[in-house]
C-alpha cells in the first residue's frame, strides 16, 4: 500500500476497460477503488455487445427456422415458426442482469472498493465523487480514466427514445415497428438490420457516404451487400444525409444530398434507429484542473496510456483507456489498454499492438477483420517502398460449409510481396468472428504467409478457409 494515499489505484468507469484494469491491478498487489456513475459493466454489458448478441442469437434462429429452402436441402420440414417479441427482449435482459451481477461480485471477491457516483479529478491524485449521500473525496497514487462513450446524435436529429432512438434503446426491443429507417451502415446499423429483418420488419438504410459499409474492406463490403442486404427487405440510400429527423407517428426524415446539403427527399417511416457512431464521455471529468485539453472530445494519451497535457507532456500518475482516448473503440481494446496501463503503473513497460486487435460484426453470416484493409496497406506500401498483394479463398469450396449448407462467404488475406508478412485478414462467412483469432495471433507475431502455409488445420473445419488462403498467398509469393 502506497503511503499517504487511500488507494494505490482509483479507476473512473466500471465498463469492460475499467473492470479489466481493476482485476489486473489486484493481481499485481495494488489496493483498488472503482467509481461508476451508472450500471456496472458500462456500455458493452448493459447497452452494447452483450444484449445485441442475445437479440442476434434469437432473431438468427428465427431466420434459420423460416428458411424453408435451406432446411429442405438438409431434409428438414417445419410448420410455421412463431416468436414472442417480449420473450426475446427478456432473454437479452436476463443475460445483461446476470453478467452485471457477475462483474460486481468478481470485484467484491477481490476486495475492490466499488463507489457509486460521478467521479471527477479534483487535483493530481485526488478525486471527488458525487454520490447519493453527498460529495466524497478519495486520494490515489494513480488514476485511470475509463468513462467510455455514448451514441453520437448528429445535429438536426431529435431523439425521443421511442420512435427515434439510438442503439441504447434499440437493445431493449420494446417494439417491432413495421418500417424502420436506419441511419448509418457501420457494424451497429448492419447488426440491427439483421435483427429487424429476421423478425419481419422492413428497413431503409441511409448512408451519407457514397458507398455502403465504408469502413470495411471494399471486397468484403461488396459481398456482404450481396448476402446481407440485397435478398432481404432492405432498401438502401447512399450519398444522402439525414438533415432533420422529427419523432412521432410517422417519423419524418429530411434527406439531403451529402455534397450540396440540399434536401432531395422526405421519408415518412414508423421508427428510426440512429447508428452514426459514438462519441467519448469526457465532459465534467475535471480535466481542466490538471491542464488537459481534449481533441474532438477525446483525451490525448501516449502509447503507454499516459494522459498528455496541452503541451504534449505526459501527466504523472494519470492514465486514460478505452473509448475515451479514441485509439480503437472496441471493448476488448479497452481491456487490453487497461492491462497495459496497469503494467506501466507497476514499472513494466507495455504498449498495445493495435494492428493485431480483431473486430467483428455479428450479422448472419458474420464479418470479421484484423489489420489493414487493402487500400490502407497499399498506401503504407507506397510510403515505405514495398508492394502489397492479396488473395481470396471461398467458403463454397470448404467441406464443413458445404455440409452445413452455409457456403456464402470468403476470406481475404493481404500481405507484403517481398517478405510475405501478413498485413490484414478479412472474413465474411459462418463463424467469421471465431475464425479471425488465428489471423490476429499471426499478425501479433508478425508471421509471414510462407510460414502460415505450413500450419496444419483440423479437417473438416471452417478454419481450412484460412489455410487455403495462406497456401494461395505463399504460392503467389513464391511465384508458383
Amino acid at each position: 500500500m502506497t503511503q499517504g494515499f487511500d488507494y494505490d489505484l482509483a479507476i473512473i468507469g466500471a465498463g469492460v476497460g475499467g473492470h479489466g484494469a481493476a482485476i489486473h491491478a489486484v493481481s499485481c498487489g495494488l489496493k483498488v477503488a472503482i467509481i461508476e456513475a451508472a450500471d456496472m459493466g458500462g456500455t458493452c454489458v448493459n447497452r452494447g455487445c452483450i444484449p445485441s448478441k442475445a437479440l442476434l442469437a434469437a432473431s438468427g434462429r428465427v431466420r434459420d427456422l423460416r428458411n424453408a429452402h435451406h432446411l429442405k436441402t438438409l431434409g428438414i420440414q417445419l410448420g410455421s415458426v412463431d416468436f414472442d417479441r417480449g420473450a426475446i427482449a427478456n432473454h437479452a435482459n436476463t443475460i445483461v442482469s446476470k453478467l452485471r451481477g457477475d462483474l460486481t461480485n468478481s470485484l467484491k471477491r477481490l476486495n475492490v472498493d466499488v463507489i457509486q457516483g460521478w467521479g471527477k479529478i479534483a487535483s493530481a491524485q485526488k478525486i471527488t465523487v458525487e454520490t447519493d449521500k453527498g460529495e466524497k473525496t478519495i486520494t490515489a497514487k494513480d488514476i485511470i480514466l475509463a468513462p467510455g462513450s455514448i451514441p453520437f446524435v448528429p445535429p438536426g436529429i431529435e431523439i425521443d427514445g421511442k420512435t427515434v432512438f439510438t442503439s441504447d434503446d434499440a437493445v431493449r426491443l420494446e417494439s417491432l415497428p413495421k418500417w424502420i429507417a436506419i441511419i448509418g451502415s457501420g457494424y451497429i446499423g448492419l447488426e440491427f438490420s439483421d435483427i429487424y429483418t429476421a423478425l419481419g420488419c422492413e428497413i431503409t438504410m441511409i448512408e451519407a457516404l457514397d458507398q455502403l459499409m465504408p469502413t470495411f474492406d471494399p471486397d468484403i463490403a461488396k459481398l456482404a451487400e450481396r448476402v446481407l442486404i440485397a435478398p432481404r427487405d432492405i432498401e438502401t440510400k447512399v450519398g444522402l444525409l439525414a438533415k432533420k429527423i422529427i419523432p412521432g407517428s410517422p417519423v419524418i426524415i429530411e434527406l439531403a444530398d451529402f455534397k450540396t446539403k440540399e434536401v432531395v427527399e422526405v421519408l415518412e417511416v414508423d421508427a428510426c434507429l440512429v447508428a452514426t457512431g459514438r462519441v467519448p464521455v469526457s465532459k465534467n471529468l475535471g480535466l481542466e484542473t490538471v491542464g488537459v485539453e481534449t481533441m474532438r472530445g477525446y483525451i490525448p494519451v501516449n502509447d503507454k496510456m499516459q494522459v498528455l497535457a496541452a503541451a504534449g507532456e505526459p501527466i504523472a500518475n494519470l492514465w486514460a483507456i478505452g473509448d475515451v482516448n479514441g485509439k480503437m473503440m472496441l471493448a476488448h481494446s479497452a481491456s487490453a489498454q487497461g492491462i497495459a496501463a496497469v503494467e506501466n503503473i507497476c514499472g513494466r513497460s507495455r504498449e498495445v499492438d493495435y494492428l493485431s486487435i480483431p473486430a467483428a460484426a455479428f450479422t448472419h453470416p458474420e464479418i470479421s477483420y484484423v489489420g489493414m484493409t487493402e487500400p490502407a496497406a497499399k498506401e503504407l506500401g507506397k510510403a515505405e517502398g514495398f508492394e502489397v498483394a492479396s488473395v481470396k479463398s471461398y467458403f463454397k469450396g470448404n467441406s464443413k460449409a458445404i455440409a452445413e449448407g452455409e457456403t456464402d462467404g470468403m476470406a481475404k488475406v493481404i500481405y507484403r510481396k517481398d517478405t510475405g508478412e501478413l498485413l490484414g485478414v478479412h472474413i465474411f462467412g459462418l463463424h467469421a468472428s471465431d475464425l479471425i483469432q488465428e489471423a490476429a495471433n499471426a499478425i501479433a507475431q508478425r508471421d509471414s504467409v510462407n510460414t502460415l502455409a505450413f500450419r496444419v488445420h483440423t479437417h473438416p473445419t471452417l478454419s481450412e478457409v484460412l489455410d487455403e488462403a495462406f497456401k494461395r498467398a505463399a504460392g503467389a509469393a513464391a511465384g508458383h
